[in-house]
């Protein structure tokens, strides 16, 4: 099934704002609340949400094999599984009903009142149900600076970072899409110089810059995915800010790695992003040495240029943007990570999460975390207040975007925005 979606010059009908990340070229896919509180999937051009449940229901799809309630689901799940055929059928249909020379439902305004929502209509659900989610640990840059700030400055990496995308599963029952606020974790650390632990609200609460990808229902149990065939189940992607509680990580993730100070909270934006829309903005990923095990190695472009920014907003005052990344720096790509996952047999399904793990670039400027961006605290951040950071502070608001440039073309992600709430306080009885 040929791409349709992609052509630079392509024009809408709708009014699409020249820096949008949402051009007709993207269209994402999500689930919203309807002005009638009624749940769809949908999808998003410019500053107007689509109702793919309306659309369906009016005809406009009536010659893609796709049952009657696909679209009146809340959640992708099904969509997803229908596989990437599907997915490219039902956006190039998108693609040719907002396309500017087409008057089909343009022309039709009993049809479009029933079927587009401006932003400020709808709100945002999270757009998978998430069974199963995977963290990674891709970035070399990172993993190097973290290396060097608890372990030998000489031998950052441990041994074998160079030769598997390391990863660990963490909780899909704590990732909220954007807006929601979470809150300060409790936990157990040790503090500099003792012997025992404390228990205590988190000291030193973290962003992780992050990107995460979606699965569709890609082998049985006991087969693995070739790295070739990989991105042929990857639905999609999105911003994700993998929240850190670094002092309760500090002491509890010898021996067994990330518990408490993980899984506690992930925000993720609410748009997937589809690997055809991103198609135009592939790269080279950075050189591998020494060379993969045969199993992990790949051809071809199979990194994306999607440049990454991260701000904080203290509460009432204005946001400063901390970091400037870009997702090209994976040292892992997504089609080694999902290769690695399956080489054991493990099976993967629709709506399975995997977090890219911090995105860290060469420069300081550039690093995906507090951890680094202020080096454990020594070195504080200023924001445009005049106020000072080592770590997030509680009524913080740390604001995640992305967004791929070429050309007069961009296709963006929106933003993943949370606000850091103090410790939850037990009602007295």
């Amino acid at each position: 099934m040929p791409l349709k979606t992609n052509h630079p010059e392509k024009k809408t009908w709708l009014p699409v704002a020249v820096n949008s990340d949402f051009p007709i070229q993207n269209i994402p896919f999500g689930v919203f609340l309807t002005r009638d509180d009624i749940i769809t999937i949908g999808s998003r051009i410019g500053d107007y949400a689509i109702d793919l449940g309306a659309l369906h229901q009016l005809g406009y799809f009536k010659d893609i094999p796709l049952t009657d309630d696909i679209f009146l689901q809340d959640t992708l799940n099904d969509f997803i599984s229908d596989g990437k055929k599907t997915w490219r059928l039902v956006r190039n249909r998108i693609s040719e009903i907002f396309d500017i020379n087409n008057n089909d439902l343009k022309n039709n305004e009993e049809h479009k009142n029933i079927v587009l929502f401006t932003m400020d209509e709808i709100e945002m659900q999270l757009p998978v149900q998430i069974g199963d989610y995977t963290d990674f640990y891709s970035s070399k840059e990172h993993a190097t600076n973290v290396g060097k700030m608890f372990r030998d400055p000489e031998n950052a990496l441990l041994p074998n970072w160079l030769h598997i995308p390391v990863g660990y599963h963490g909780r899909s029952s704590s990732i909220v899409p954007s807006g929601t606020s979470v809150r300060r974790p409790m936990g157990q650390t040790l503090p500099a110089g003792e012997e025992q632990p404390i228990f205590g609200p988190s000291k030193l609460v973290d962003f992780e810059l992050e990107m995460a990808f979606i699965t569709t229902d890609a082998n049985v149990l006991g087969e693995p995915i070739p790295v070739e065939e990989a991105e042929n189940y990857i639905f999609g992607m999105v911003l994700f800010n993998d929240w850190s509680a670094r002092d309760i990580q500090k002491w509890e993730y010898v021996p067994l790695g990330p518990f408490l100070a993980k899984n506690f909270a992930s925000s993720i934006s609410p748009w997937i992003v589809t690997l055809d829309a991103l198609e135009p903005f592939r790269v080279a990923s950075p050189e591998q040495t020494p060379t993969p095990l045969p199993y992990l190695q790949q051809t071809g472009k199979k990194g994306f240029d999607i440049n990454l920014e991260v701000s904080i907003k203290p509460e009432g005052g204005p946001a400063t943007t901390v970091t400037r990344s870009n997702f090209k720096y994976m040292y892992w790509t997504m089609a080694q990570q999902l290769a690695h996952h399956t080489i054991n047999g493990c099976k993967v399904n629709s709506g399975d999460m995997m977090g890219s793990g911090t995105i860290s670039g060469p420069t300081p400027e550039t690093y995906g975390s507090m951890l680094e961006l202020t080096w454990r605290g020594e070195k504080p951040l200023t924001l445009q207040d005049g106020s000072t950071r080592k770590f997030i502070e509680d009524y913080d608001t740390v604001t995640i975007t992305g967004y791929c440039k070429k050309g007069n073309v961009r296709i963006g992600f929106g933003e993943v925005t949370t606000k850091l709430l103090p410790v939850f306080q037990q009602k007295k009885k």
